[in-house]
């Protein structure tokens, strides 16, 4: 029977080259996007390798949690009638503001890099669970060092950064991810999270310039914090890919959960913060009222 992965961001950067990673292993691929035009360029680059199985696209805007449901949907419809299993799912979606934005009236960065992989997740886990042994992925980030550790509210007091902001949603999808791994232990669905380190994509690119995206404190160095910045960001792609496509199909992994696999693909002690358990329960409880698993 096939193995299959979905890669959520998949059509382009650390996401595109994880999904070629994955086909190269022997996976069925589906990678999930916004743009069609690039969904088509992402399949077309896997499947002229003659990979094992076809790769195929799937559009939805993750940053709506309608369209996450809907995709979620569409992914257990589709498996439950083909019976094959959903062997792997890599939660790869990201994204990093200069200036404060809202999605369905929530701010948008905790949106993209927190409740959209985690309803997805969760809406999946009858799948994943039938399809057991299986893996889930979480992209993680080295910002969760400078992210405020309150959950009280979506957002923390105080101005907005993007750059900390980023970060603290990352910490709240690590503290999830390693709740996640011990709330599943025993059922078979694996779950890892996998830090990049840092990447030259369209992310990187396109906020960390402005010096607006970090605290007024940190802007005051501004020359060393960028040029900190893009050393972090100036390798490629298919080296940050590594630790998703480690932790999606390592055998050394087979049995194991809750593990955090480094930039350098090896597993790693995770970040403090996201152990502990009052700042899970805390993004617990955000997550459900704020992406419910059902519509309202």
């Amino acid at each position: 029977m096939r193995r299959t992965a979905v890669v959520t961001a998949g059509t382009a950067g650390i996401g595109l080259e994880t999904a070629v990673g994955l086909a190269d292993a022997g996976f069925a691929v589906t990678m999930v996007g916004r743009d069609a035009n690039r969904g088509a360029r992402a399949v077309d680059r896997i499947n002229a390798t003659a990979p094992t199985h076809p790769a195929r696209f799937l559009s939805a805007d993750l940053a709506s949690l309608d369209e996450v449901r809907a995709l979620a949907d569409r992914i257990a419809s589709d498996h439950s009638t083909s019976g094959e299993p959903l062997t792997v799912l890599v939660n790869n979606i990201g994204a990093m503001f200069v200036d404060r934005r809202e999605q369905g009236g929530v701010e948008a960065s905790f949106v993209v890099n927190h409740l959209s992989p985690y309803l997805l997740t969760e809406l999946l886990l009858p799948t994943l669970t039938a399809s057991a042994p299986s893996r889930i992925v979480n992209v993680t980030s080295g910002s969760v060092g400078v992210a405020k550790r309150v959950f009280d509210a979506v957002e923390p007091p105080g101005g907005y950064y993007g750059f900390h902001w980023y970060g603290r949603a990352k910490l709240a999808n690590l503290a999830y991810t390693l709740d996640l791994a011990a709330r599943l232990d025993g059922t078979g669905v694996s779950v890892f999270a996998a830090d990049p380190g840092g990447a030259a994509t369209d992310m990187t690119n396109g906020t960390l310039a402005d010096p607006k995206v970090v605290s007024p404190g940190l802007r005051l160095l501004w020359p060393l914090v960028r040029r900190k910045f893009e050393r972090s960001t100036s390798g490629p792609a298919s080296v940050a890919a590594k630790p998703s496509i480690v932790a999606a199909t390592d055998d050394a992994l087979t049995g194991r959960t809750g593990v955090v696999i480094g930039p350098q693909a090896r597993p790693v002690a995770p970040f403090r913060a996201a152990t502990d358990p009052r700042i899970a329960e805390a993004v617990r409880r955000l997550s459900e009222r704020h992406a419910p698993l059902a519509a309202m």
